[in-house]
């Protein structure tokens, strides 16, 4: 190859060079936000942890001077940014539902989220022997869930109280699986804690069927439970030929809601529905959606 040759391929390879766009600075990468949301840090001073607490406020907030509705969910990583979607698609862009302030119940900081429910959610000690460690290897811990109810009671309510504009005596609780069985829990304790429930799937198997005797107790202790109460269970949710260890959590919630009514407590209400075609985890975003719009339909 000559060396006329040999500087036209460099002079043409010098050119595609110059001709190519130049590679883009870098650009700092933001962390993702949502809009009118807030992240409270809670040092629980019984519980010895921090708790992350996120508030979802809805849209006409910032221009209005009324009092909202106050919607509280277990499994907030979950639920939280599930039920602020579901809050403002409902109806029509939202208009299905009555507006109300969201508020997350996050796990405890430093906790993974398997331990953490385990922990917080349970009423008791399981009856199940060979239960696995969670994610970081740690032995599981069960039964505080009074613990975490008076912390809730005492401690996430107060932000709440102060810090927004919300109808206290309007407090709307949302559970599913563990969730529930923490919704439960604080029914038979302290039913007046929340007015409104929203209880997906229930493991009401845990411990034996620990909330049957939960419920039976309380039944020989009193004339009333004021509560309205949305059940809910995914169609799939029991035995099958290729999962007969499933446990019958479709007959155990019929059963618990037959005795529940018939106790012929003046102040309970009760929905349930059964979701054909769903499982434990598919079945969630319609409980929350039908459970919501049972809860706070739009307003006349």
């Amino acid at each position: 190859m000559n060396k006329f040759i040999c500087a036209l391929i460099l002079s043409a390879t010098a050119a595609i060079a110059a001709a190519a766009p130049a590679t883009p600075p870098a650009r700092a990468v933001m962390p993702y936000a949502m809009a009118d949301t807030a992240v409270h840090q809670v040092a629980s001073k019984e519980l010895k942890r921090t708790y992350e607490i996120a508030v979802s406020l809805p849209e006409g907030y910032k221009t209005s001077t009324r009092r909202y509705p106050v919607v509280f969910v277990s499994d907030a990583n979950y639920a939280f940014p599930l039920v602020r979607s579901l809050s403002k698609r409902v109806g029509d862009g939202g208009r299905g539902l009555e507006d109300f302030i969201l508020v997350g119940l996050g796990y405890s900081q430093g906790d993974s989220p398997t331990f953490a429910r385990r922990r917080d959610y349970t009423p008791g000690q399981p009856a199940e022997t060979d239960l696995k460690p969670d994610e970081s290897g740690r032995a599981p811990q069960f039964g505080q869930a009074e613990a975490y109810r008076r912390f809730i009671a005492s401690e996430v309510f107060p932000l709440i109280a102060q810090r927004y504009r919300a109808d206290m005596a309007r407090k709307v609780f949302v559970g599913h699986s563990y969730g529930s069985l923490l919704g439960l829990h604080i029914l038979f304790t302290d039913s007046a804690m929340f007015d409104q429930y929203i209880m997906g799937s229930p493991s009401l198997w845990y411990g034996k069927q620990h909330m049957f005797e939960r419920e039976k107790a309380y039944a020989e202790k009193h004339r009333d439970l004021k509560a309205r109460i949305f059940f809910a269970v995914g169609g799939q949710e029991m035995p099958s030929p290729e999962h007969p260890e499933r446990s019958d959590m479709v007959g155990e919630l019929k059963r618990f809601e037959n005795i529940l009514r018939a106790r012929q407590y003046p102040g309970l209400r009760i929905h349930s529905r059964v979701f054909d075609g769903e499982d434990h985890l598919t079945v969630a975003p319609a409980i929350l959606t039908h459970g919501l719009k049972w809860t706070l339909p739009a307003r006349k």
